[in-house]
């Protein structure tokens, strides 16, 4: 075998998503554009789904605009979440990957007696409402094809009480039931439906639970230091290509037999008694 057939042999396989289609809703952004920007790398066409049309248009012109377009979408809406993926399928001839990543976050309040149900209710909307629409639509599209594989956004706060505000908290939780179901509804289809659930990221949503008023440089590094101190794994800190690589992971035929699964990004944060581990160790422990 030549050198060139080798390389270019090496080259097909680290390109994980060749011919394959993707629609990333809140990809105009934050961890959806890096998903977006990953995907690409990888030989995938990609459509990106946003309610900001400036940032999702700015995104399509600097990649290759050849196989990626933008479309707007508000995910609340029924319409634009058909829309977005018949687009996807006129322009590229399918929808092979559905990521559901577009998300919001209520303000943080240890009190629940203090929750403002109007916004308590929107971030179901978009959390939980989203994340169905975009998996009943994909699953428009995939079942005739009986293959596609679809990757929801949720959070470490599904698997752990007393980290996010309510609404945040119990959206997540509702994502990872649907997941589960979707993943016993359209297995027989040859569809796999899986979640990705990150620790704190500095920047983007995290940056809601912060006090306001405070400036964002200062914000990022303030969170940043948060997040290092109380994080389990030490020596790392987790940075949005850490997450959008579990996505691409789970998107990829490198996971073809996993379905039903909540991929959890989190260095075993919520594997861990924090209280137990206010200990040093071998403190006060028996010789």
């Amino acid at each position: 075998m030549s050198n060139s057939t080798v390389s270019s042999l090496t080259s097909h396989a680290a390109r994980r998503l060749v011919g394959k289609v993707a629609l990333v809703t809140g990809g105009a952004s934050g961890i959806g554009e890096t998903i977006v920007r990953l995907f690409q790398r990888h030989g995938a066409k990609a459509c990106i789904a946003d309610v900001n049309d400036k940032l999702g248009k700015q995104l399509v012109e600097s990649l290759d605009a050849a196989n990626t377009c933008f479309v707007h979408c508000d995910v609340t809406k029924e319409d634009d979440v058909a829309s977005a993926v018949d687009s996807t399928v006129e322009k590229f001839g399918s929808v092979d990957i559905m990521v559901n990543n577009a998300g919001i976050a209520d303000i943080a309040g240890a009190d629940i007696r203090g929750v403002d149900l109007a916004s308590f209710k929107r971030v179901l909307d978009i959390n939980v409402a989203g994340v169905l629409l975009g998996i009943k639509h994909a699953a428009r599209v995939m079942v005739p094809q009986k293959s596609g594989n679809i990757v929801n956004m949720s959070s470490m706060v599904a698997a752990i009480g007393g980290i996010g505000p309510h609404g945040y908290t119990a959206s997540k939780h509702a994502v990872l039931g649907l997941m589960e179901n979707a993943a016993a509804d359209l297995g027989e289809h040859g569809i796999r439906v899986n979640c990705v659930s990150p620790y704190a990221i500095a920047g983007g949503m995290g940056l809601s639970h912060l006090p306001k008023g405070e400036k964002r440089e200062e914000a990022l590094q303030g969170y940043r230091e948060f997040v290092g101190k109380i994080a389990n794994l030490q020596g790392v800190e987790l940075t949005m290509e850490d997450v959008a690589n579990a996505v691409l992971f789970l998107a990829s035929d490198d996971a073809r037999y996993i379905s039903g699964m909540n991929l959890l990004v989190d260095g075993a944060f919520t594997r861990v008694n924090h209280q137990f581990r206010v200990q040093k160790p071998n403190q006060n422990l028996p010789q």
